[in-house]
C-alpha cells in the first residue's frame, strides 16, 4: 500500500478485513466500500447492537461475520483495518503477521486517504484531559476565524472530514493510545502529550509500551512538540521523537514560564515560546478566570491548547476569546447543586487514578464517591496524596475493596461507607450516604477513579444517575419545607 494521499487508488478491488464494528469500524467499512474495496467486517460479539450495525452494512453490500463466524482471518485478505478496541495480541493480528499483511488503525487509514492539500493536524493525546484540550483548541481556532473541527477519538469520525466535501484550514485531532499504536504514518503539524499515568496496561502489556504508543504523536512534527513540565516522561518522549528540522520543544507549566514555555503569572496565562524575544519578553494570553472551571488541571489543559494554537500562528486575542467561549462537556467537574452549604460535583469522567487525583486536588474538603472497575490500577499513591482533604468516602462497585484497603493504610481516620449493593438504586444510596458525611463547606465529589461498566452502561450514565440523585435530594428538601419557590 502506498503512502499519504495514494491509498485510495490502491484500495480499489483490495480485499480488506475490518476488525470490529462500532463508532470506528462502521465508518471505516463504509469508507473502504465507497473506495471500491471488497470489505468483510469481523466482530466477535453478536448482540442486538452488533446485529443492527451488521444489517446496515449488509444493505450496502458489505459482508459481516459475527460471533463464532468471526474467528480467523478471512481467506484472500490483502489488508487488515482494525478498530481501537482489538488488542494487539488478538489471534487475527497474529494470522495477519504470518501472512505478511499490514494492519492499519482507523487513524492510519484516514491519514493515508488525505489529499495533497489536506488540512494539517494539531494532535492531542495523554492519559487524561484529551477531549477537553481538543475542544478548547478547536474553540481557539474558531475564534481566530479558521475553518476547523474537533475530530478523532473525540467521537467525530476522521473519515467524514477526510472524504467529505467541506474544506478545513486545520484540524484539532484527539488520538488515543489504541489509535496511535496502529498509526505509524501520521505526521502532525504540532502535537502534545498532556500527561502519562498507568492506564490500559491490560491492552498495551506494560507502561513502557503504553508510553511508546503515546509518543508516536510527536513523530514528524513540523513546528512544536508540546510537553508537560510537571511530567518528565512527556519531555522524554519529545527528546526521543523523530521530528522535522526546526521543530521545537515547548513546555507548559502552572508556574511562571521559562524560555520556550507557556505558564501562569499572577493569574494570567503567558507565552514565552511564540514571541520574538523569548529571553526578555512574554505575551499575555488570557486570565485563569477565563477558563471554565479554573481547576489546576483544567488550566493545564488550556495552556496545552494555547500552545498548539500559538504554534499554528493564532493570535493572543483568539486564545482569550476561544477559552472564554469554551464550555466543558458533561461529567467533567460539573457542579450539579449546592445543598445546605455542600457543593455536589459530577466528575464521572475520572475513570482512572490520575484523573481522580487531579479532580480531588481542585477542592479543599471532600466527601469522595469512588469505585467501579479498577482495570488493574493501584490506589495507594492516590489515597496518600488525597488523604489531607478527605472528610469521608463512599465506596461502590466491583473493585471497591482495593480503594478501601488503600484508605485503611493511608487514611485510617477518614470515615468510610462501603455499599455492597449494585442495583439501580445504588447511586441514590451513595449520594444519601455522602450527604450524611458532609458538612457546610465540603464538596461531595463523584470522581470514581474506576471504569463504570460493572454497574452502569458508561460513565455518562453513572454521572447522570449521580446528578439525578442529587436533584432528588434538593426536591425532597423543598417538599419537606413547603417552599414552592
Amino acid at each position: 500500500m502506498t503512502g499519504a494521499g495514494g491509498a485510495a487508488a490502491d484500495l480499489k478491488g483490495a480485499r480488506v478485513t475490518v476488525a470490529g464494528l462500532g463508532v470506528s469500524g462502521v465508518p471505516a467499512a463504509k469508507a473502504l466500500h465507497e473506495l471500491g474495496a471488497r470489505v468483510t467486517v469481523v466482530n466477535g460479539i453478536a448482540g442486538d447492537k452488533q446485529r443492527a450495525e451488521a444489517a446496515e452494512l449488509d444493505a450496502l453490500g458489505i459482508a459481516v461475520r459475527l460471533g463464532d463466524a468471526a474467528a480467523g482471518l478471512p481467506d484472500g485478505t490483502d489488508l487488515v483495518v482494525t478498530t481501537p478496541g482489538w488488542k494487539p495480541t488478538s489471534p487475527l493480528f497474529a494470522a495477519a503477521a504470518q501472512a505478511g499483511l499490514e494492519v492499519w488503525g482507523d487513524v492510519e487509514l484516514a491519514w493515508r486517504l488525505r489529499g495533497p492539500d489536506a488540512a494539517p493536524w494539531l494532535a492531542v493525546t495523554g492519559t487524561n484531559g484529551k477531549t477537553t484540550t481538543t475542544r478548547m483548541l478547536a474553540s481557539i481556532l474558531e475564534a481566530e476565524g479558521l475553518r476547523t473541527a474537533a475530530v478523532g477519538n473525540i467521537g467525530v469520525s476522521l473519515f467524514d472530514v477526510v472524504l467529505g466535501t467541506r474544506e478545513y484550514d486545520v484540524l484539532a485531532v484527539e488520538l488515543s493510545s489504541y489509535q496511535l499504536h496502529w498509526a505509524p504514518s501520521p505526521r502532525p503539524h504540532s502535537a502534545v502529550v498532556l500527561n502519562l499515568a498507568p492506564d490500559h496496561l491490560d491492552w498495551h502489556g506494560s507502561m513502557a509500551a503504553y508510553a511508546a504508543d503515546k509518543g508516536r504523536v510527536y513523530n514528524g512534527n513540523k513546528v512544536a512538540c508540546v510537553y508537560n513540565t510537571a511530567d518528565p516522561e512527556t519531555e522524554r518522549l519529545v527528546r526521543e521523537a523523530d521530528v522535522e528540522e526546526g521543530c521545537r520543544a515547548v513546555g507548559f507549566t502552572l508556574d511562571a514560564p521559562r524560555v520556550s514555555e507557556l505558564g501562569v503569572v499572577d493569574g494570567v496565562l503567558v507565552d514565552r515560546a511564540f514571541v520574538a524575544d523569548r529571553q526578555r519578553s512574554a505575551q499575555e494570553l488570557a486570565e485563569t478566570s477565563d477558563i471554565d472551571p479554573p481547576a489546576p488541571h483544567n488550566i493545564a489543559n488550556a495552556l496545552a491548547a494555547a500552545a498548539l494554537a500559538r504554534a499554528y500562528g493564532v493570535g493572543p486575542a483568539a486564545v482569550r476569546d476561544g477559552l472564554r467561549a469554551f464550555r466543558p462537556d458533561a461529567h467533567r467537574i460539573a457542579e450539579v447543586a449546592v445543598l445546605d452549604g455542600v457543593r455536589y460535583v459530577d466528575d464521572s469522567k475520572a475513570t482512572n487514578t490520575h484523573a481522580a487525583e487531579a479532580s480531588l486536588a481542585a477542592y479543599e474538603s471532600v466527601v469522595w464517591l469512588a469505585g467501579g472497575l479498577a482495570k488493574g490500577a493501584a490506589f495507594d499513591d492516590l489515597v496518600r496524596r488525597a488523604a489531607p482533604r478527605l472528610r469521608g468516602v463512599v465506596l461502590f462497585g466491583a473493585d471497591r475493596a482495593l480503594v478501601r484497603e488503600a484508605l485503611a493504610r493511608h487514611a485510617p481516620q477518614v470515615p468510610v461507607v462501603d455499599l455492597e449493593r449494585t442495583d439501580t438504586g445504588a447511586m441514590a444510596a451513595a449520594v444519601a450516604a455522602a450527604r450524611e458525611l458532609a458538612s457546610p463547606g465540603d464538596t461531595v465529589l463523584l470522581a470514581p477513579a474506576c471504569a463504570s461498566m460493572d454497574m452502569f452502561t458508561n460513565y455518562n450514565v453513572r454521572g447522570d444517575m449521580f446528578a439525578d440523585a442529587v436533584r432528588a435530594l434538593g426536591s425532597a428538601d423543598t417538599a419537606d419545607t413547603g417552599d414552592g419557590r
